[in-house]
């Protein structure tokens, strides 16, 4: 599998879907879209809209996090094939 994640180092949700990686173990790329020139461009031509996290799974983009919910722990596990 290959997992990139779209984040920004001061998006809460973006950490807690970091550690949730690491804590099962999944490797993945992180591109930060303060740092990446066009990555914020690249995610709001995808998903439509400008919201990180967002998860690439093998070609196919996932928003990990509901707005008002968080990080959907259950749903990622089960995508992801975790244990929560």
């Amino acid at each position: 599998m290959n997992l990139v994640l779209y984040s920004a180092v001061w998006c809460r949700d973006c950490r807690e879907a970091k550690r949730f990686l690491e804590k099962h173990r999944i490797p993945y790329t992180e591109i930060d879209i303060e740092e990446t020139p066009a990555a914020a461009a690249e995610v709001l031509a995808h998903v439509g809209k400008r919201a990180i996290p967002q998860f690439v799974i093998d070609g196919e983009w996932v928003q990990p996090y509901r707005p008002g919910e968080g990080f959907l722990y259950e749903e990622m596990a089960i995508r992801l094939g975790v244990l929560k």
